[in-house]
């Protein structure tokens, strides 16, 4: 709608000024005689071509990151994942055998009064 309205007041510009001529210098030994309606246009292209194009440039590269993201999640939701593995409990470790205790040697122990009355 914005672009229609545009045409149609670009047209009725054109119409309302198409007969006065004006003398554009562009170099000192270039001249042009060039309707007024025509200076419009082109001003109007050279602002606008550029913008357009930068426009279109941003957008292809992004549509591009968009179509890189959307593979790689279709990928990942394709790629079957493994149920977690219940791990086992460790075993737990055999108790340590107990060390062995020495008894206590007969030279600590108070003398026996049974082993005395067999020597006498």
């Amino acid at each position: 709608m914005i672009w229609v309205l545009l045409l149609v007041g670009l047209l009725l510009f054109s119409i309302a000024n198409w007969d006065p001529t004006v003398t554009v210098r562009i170099w000192d030994d270039i001249v042009v005689d060039t309707k007024i309606p025509a200076i419009v246009i082109v001003s109007f292209m050279i602002g606008f071509v550029p913008m357009w194009l930068y426009h279109r440039a941003s957008k292809w590269a992004m549509q591009r990151k968009v179509s890189s993201l959307e593979s790689a999640a279709r990928t990942a939701a394709a790629t079957p994942v493994a149920p977690p593995q219940e791990e086992e409990p460790a075993p737990s470790p055999a108790p340590a055998p107990a060390p062995d205790v020495e008894e206590p040697s007969s030279e600590l122990s108070p003398p026996d009064d049974s082993a005395s009355s067999d020597k006498a």
